[in-house]
């Protein structure tokens, strides 16, 4: 919502943002003091003495890094919103096998001394990558014979006659996929996919992923003053009484008996409960840790992909880790935020092997969230509702809906070239530089 109020801002509208909660962010913000968050999670008393200053916590709620190449960068950079914000490298990605953690290879030198593969299973994978990194859509050379439109992903790992672990891997912490389903899709978004992975990674080196410093909060809070630049204006603490709706036509929000009127209405799905429907659960756990995850080298920061098949699961668990080398924990203290999709009746289960991984673990919080879609695409009614945050560790599928609720709202594609152009109308050549 905060990324659509300053993308809106900047396309020339008119912009009143209200949030009935006191922060930033709503259910993706980061929460600080360390105190809310017992608060939040109805904890008994207040943190141990250990954890240091309470404001030296910034604890996001539902964790997510950034693709350095990927799509919010790119939206990051072309408005520019970048000047508020300060990144840092999540150090390193790992995938789980056989009970352990690897690190995902992030260089040749890396996958030739990784003890993921067999000496001959390196080779072929190598060649695999290069495939990849030689792909181009608009050019049929490079196919090599797969039709990208057509071609299975299952028959590509068979072309290069990679066994079933690589193909995990490759899937689940090069694509990011979450279940096995893309195997039989064609084959021309996974490869798309490894190569945003490889692309991103040749930006810093160590991982592809960026965090900002202070927490995933300071993301809307930069969009929101971006919109306000342009004129939109932010209200937090406001409580919403009803959308008000006239001819099956949204017209305005009530709010402490005034209306607010509006052509068109976005908001999550906490506002408008017969407009969505839900599809499914997720767990999430926050552990605090006094120490790095075993066996990741003593990282400060990093991503752990346990792929569905190692655990017999039907989708991916995931660990996001960050600590007090970004500004979100006191001294010597390591957050872990463990993710997945609930698929049973006992979700603490399905995510215990990811907790396993990080033992001993001083303090965990445990939430189970509703995932909801919009059944109101907003066509008639003018209200563009977002889906909820999904278990992915990145943005990209955020991104997604983004993009697709400017198309709805607007009617045509989302167009970063074309934001630009608008930026200049506004600032001028002079300012910008």
């Amino acid at each position: 919502e905060c990324i659509l109020s300053g993308i809106m801002s900047v396309n020339g509208k008119k912009v009143l943002h209200m949030d009935r909660n006191s922060y930033y962010g709503g259910e993706s913000a980061s929460i600080t003091p360390l105190e809310d968050l017992y608060k939040r999670f109805n904890l008994p008393g207040t943190p141990p003495e250990s954890m240091g200053r309470g404001r030296d916590w910034n604890v996001d709620l539902i964790p997510k890094f950034l693709m350095a190449n990927g799509q919010l960068v790119k939206m990051l950079l072309y408005t520019e919103v970048t000047r508020y914000l300060d990144f840092k490298v999540i150090e390193g990605s790992f995938v789980y096998k056989g009970g352990k953690i690897y690190k995902v290879p992030s260089t040749e030198a890396e996958a030739l001394a990784s003890s993921l593969m067999g000496l001959f299973e390196k080779r072929r994978f190598r060649k695999f990558l290069v495939y990849v990194a030689n792909f181009d859509e608009n050019d049929p050379r490079t196919f090599e014979g797969v039709d990208p439109k057509k071609t299975t992903m299952r028959d590509v790992y068979k072309k290069f006659d990679l066994g079933q672990d690589v193909i995990d891997f490759t899937g689940h912490a090069l694509a990011l996929y979450r279940t096995d389903d893309y195997l039989d899709q064609p084959c021309q978004e996974t490869i798309n996919r490894i190569k945003l992975y490889s692309e991103s990674l040749a930006r810093y080196g160590k991982s592809p992923y960026l965090y900002p410093l202070y927490g995933l909060g300071e993301l809307p809070q930069g969009f929101a003053r971006l919109s306000a630049i342009y004129g939109g204006t932010y209200m937090l603490n406001k409580p919403i009484e009803e959308i008000v709706i006239e001819n099956g036509k949204v017209v305005g929000v009530k709010s402490e008996g005034e209306v607010a009127r509006c052509k068109q209405l976005i908001c999550d799905p906490s506002y408008v409960s017969d407009r969505v429907t839900k599809v499914g659960q997720v767990i999430r756990v926050i552990c605090i840790l006094s120490h790095p995850i075993k066996n990741t080298n003593d990282a400060n920061s990093c991503q752990i992909i346990i792929p569905q098949n190692q655990v017999n699961r039907k989708s991916d668990i995931y660990v996001c880790m960050i600590s007090s080398a970004h500004n979100v924990a006191a001294q010597g203290k390591y957050i872990a935020i463990a993710s997945t999709p609930v698929e049973t009746a006992d979700p603490e289960k399905e995510i215990k092997p990811a907790l396993d991984l990080l033992e001993p673990i001083e303090q965990k919080f445990v939430s189970i969230s509703d995932l909801f879609a919009p059944t109101d695409l907003g066509t008639e009614s003018q209200i563009f509702i977002s889906r909820t945050y999904d278990a992915t560790t990145h943005f990209e599928t955020t991104c997604d809906d983004i993009k697709d609720i400017y198309k709805r709202m607007m009617g045509s594609e989302f167009d970063f070239e074309e934001m630009k152009r608008k930026k200049n109308d506004i600032y001028g050549e002079e300012e910008q530089q």
